[in-house]
């Protein structure tokens, strides 16, 4: 059956394209920079299209050589503390979604709790030296296994969605808990455990603060703190050359800037998440949805 197309529809959609564009030109207009001439980008005017276009400011990053090794180690961070922490929450929250669980009402309180309530920056930064996680890999990875907001959502999604009946024929069949949670709940709860991904994956992937705080090794330290490095460095650079005549020339001759190279530092660290978003898309909102309802 074919529905007239009304005037109201045409608002709504150009009210819909209204917002695609002022939510798209931030991102456009990064790309922009980051890919156009440094002293040209000073006199305004760069909007969604570079108007000397050069790959400088990208070179500029590149040309540091602990960037590829960062690299390296933001995306072992993020595979092996997305597939942990996903892994290690959702384990807690399957249990936390069984009403049968003795102290289960106790546990969620000290779980809600730890939402609103900090120990402070200095106790955990002491508790990490004295476990040894100083100046490790694993400080980026175990501290992060377990998050409760997550833990709420998957609790309700499995509550929600895994049925009680397969879980008892199961156990007739003499499977335990864990063979059910591996065998049957992971494969049935695609859409949650999807949504989990991507929202750990991101989080590990911009994560900067602990590796500041408890990495001093250059060979550890992720693709962030390398990039602020090299930003910081350029904005140095050209701090000195407002200090004298000579320096001001020099500085005026290079082909980069504090904005141009911050652009690029900024789509350099945006692509990776970009690319993986369309795989887990279709799973996002279901999973948010039904993870959302009350239980």
């Amino acid at each position: 059956m074919n529905q007239k197309f009304s005037v109201f529809d045409a608002m709504i959609y150009l009210i819909l394209i209204a917002i695609a564009c002022i939510t798209m030109y931030p991102f456009l207009n990064a790309v922009a920079i980051s890919f156009n001439e440094a002293n040209d980008t000073i006199r305004g005017g760069v909007t969604i299209f570079p108007r000397q276009p050069t790959l400088a400011n990208y070179q500029v990053i590149f040309s540091d050589p602990n960037l590829l090794r960062a690299y390296a180690i933001s995306f072992a961070r993020t595979v092996i503390g997305t597939t942990a922490g996903v892994l290690f929450t959702a384990l807690v929250a399957y249990g936390m979604s069984k009403s049968s669980l003795i102290g289960r009402k106790v546990y969620m309180k000290i779980f809600v709790i730890t939402m609103f309530v900090s120990g402070g920056l200095i106790p955990y930064y002491l508790i990490l030296r004295q476990l040894g996680f100083m100046n490790t890999f694993w400080v980026m990875i175990i501290p992060h296994m377990f998050n409760v907001w997550n833990m709420i959502i998957m609790r309700t999604y499995f509550a929600n969605v895994v049925p009680g009946a397969l879980e008892e024929s199961a156990l007739i069949d003499g499977a335990g808990y864990f063979r059910i949670f591996v065998s049957i709940v992971l494969p049935i709860s695609k859409p949650i455990i999807a949504t989990m991904v991507l929202f750990v994956g991101v989080f590990h992937w911009n994560q900067w603060f602990d590796a500041a705080l408890f990495i001093t090794r250059s060979d550890l330290r992720p693709v962030q703190n390398v990039l602020i490095s090299v930003i910081n460095a350029n904005r140095f650079e050209e701090a000195m050359g407002q200090m004298g005549h000579a320096a001001s020339v020099l500085i005026q001759q290079r082909t980069v800037n504090v904005r141009s190279i911050t652009m690029a530092t900024m789509v350099s660290t945006m692509i990776p998440i970009m690319l993986v978003y369309p795989f887990v898309q279709k799973y996002f909102v279901k999973g948010i949805m039904i993870g959302s309802l009350k239980e």
